[in-house]
């Protein structure tokens, strides 16, 4: 099968799924979650993958006073942070990072800066220069605000990047702000990405002299 080379000038990069395996936290935390409240742990994953947690409750829990889902979610952002236990890289996450160099990118994320830290630092890998994190935005993925800010950030419009994702609410998040994405992952597959790649691995970026970056999926 010939390779597929995506011709960009700027990569959006999402974080737990694309280039941090956190599944073991987000199940365990949501799990308790799930069973605090009397519902199914499967639906409530389901629903909770690239989401800022205050969005998943509200989905779940449309009942609820936005105020107590807020709460909530800080409580649960503190027991993410102090749980690291199982979180590695994404597999090829070192070197398509450490590849991206001096080049434009940036990390746009559900996570707040704060567990996008511990989370980065716990897998070993280096956060991109720029970061559009939970309190970056007024509305979480699938809306389309944090693709655009991190387009924005990096000096170029949303069709110029090109993003990684590999959730439902992130691919349909990049593809709402009018930015290709290739999905990353088994989960991706299923949400209509423009290009899709089990693992990092698959990849290549290079620089042309023009300042143009082509992505090979190999």
């Amino acid at each position: 099968m010939p390779a597929t080379t995506f011709t960009t000038r700027a990569l959006l990069l999402d974080m737990d799924g694309t280039l941090v395996n956190s599944d073991a936290v987000v199940e365990r935390c949501w799990h308790r979650w799930a069973e605090r409240h009397g519902l199914d742990p499967a639906e409530v994953l389901r629903v909770a993958h690239g989401r800022q947690g205050h969005a998943t409750m509200a989905a779940l829990l449309p009942d609820r006073p936005v105020e107590v889902n807020l709460a909530e979610n800080e409580r649960m952002l503190d027991e993410e942070k102090a749980d690291t236990e199982g979180v590695v890289p994404i597999p090829g996450a070192p070197a398509f990072l450490a590849a991206l160099a001096g080049l434009p990118h940036a990390l746009v994320t559900s996570a707040d800066a704060e567990l996008a830290r511990v989370r980065m630092a716990a897998a070993g890998l280096t956060l991109p220069p720029v970061l559009v994190t939970a309190e970056s935005v007024g509305a979480s993925k699938p809306d389309p605000e944090g693709f655009l800010k991190g387009a924005a950030a990096l000096g170029f419009a949303p069709a110029d990047c090109l993003a990684f994702e590999d959730s439902e609410a992130g691919i349909a998040a990049a593809r709402a702000a009018g930015v290709p994405v290739i999905g990353i992952g088994p989960r991706a597959a299923a949400h209509r990405p423009t290009a899709h790649a089990l693992t990092l691995d698959a990849l290549t970026v290079t620089q042309g002299p023009s300042g143009t970056l082509t992505v090979t999926l190999a």
